[in-house]
C-alpha cells in the first residue's frame, strides 16, 4: 500500500526532528507500505527550500516515489475542496494530496488530519 507521506511530516524530518526522523524509518521497514508523497507537497519542499540545502533535500526527497497528478486528480480536488474548505480549512494541496489518495489508493500520514475529513480516505497521525 503507498503510504503518503504529507509535507509537515516531511519539514519536520528535514529540520531534524527525531520523531519525523523514526516515523520516516519505521515506514521504510515495513512490508506493508511504500513511501510515497504527492506532487503538491513534493513542491512544497523544493519550492521552500533555502540555499546550502539542495542536496540533503533531493537525497532525501529520492527516498519517495511521487504521485503525478492529472485532470482527474484536479476535478476531484476542486470538489473536495469546495466541500470540505469552510469546515475544516483545507488548502488546495491538501485537496490535491486527498485526491490522489482516493484515485491512486493508500494511506495519508500526516500530522493534521483534521486536513482531511473525507471519509473514503485513509489518514494516521504520524506521530
Amino acid at each position: 500500500m503507498r503510504a503518503y507521506i504529507d509535507s509537515d511530516i516531511l519539514i519536520w524530518h528535514l529540520r531534524g526532528k527525531p520523531k519525523a526522523r523514526d516515523f520516516i524509518r519505521r515506514i521504510q521497514k515495513t512490508d506493508e507500505f511504500e513511501l510515497w508523497t504527492g506532487a503538491m507537497q513534493r513542491a512544497e519542499i523544493i519550492f521552500f527550500m533555502c540555499p546550502g540545502e539542495e542536496e540533503a533535500t533531493e537525497l532525501f526527497l529520492s527516498l519517495f516515489q511521487t504521485a503525478p497528478v492529472d485532470q482527474a486528480i484536479i476535478d476531484t480536488a476542486g470538489g473536495l475542496y469546495r466541500k470540505w474548505h469552510p469546515s475544516h480549512g483545507i488548502d488546495i494541496n491538501d485537496a490535491i494530496l486527498a485526491s490522489t489518495a482516493m484515485h491512486y489508493s493508500g494511506k495519508i500520514f500526516t500530522l493534521n488530519k483534521k486536513h482531511y475529513p473525507m471519509p473514503n480516505i485513509l489518514v494516521g497521525k504520524a506521530w
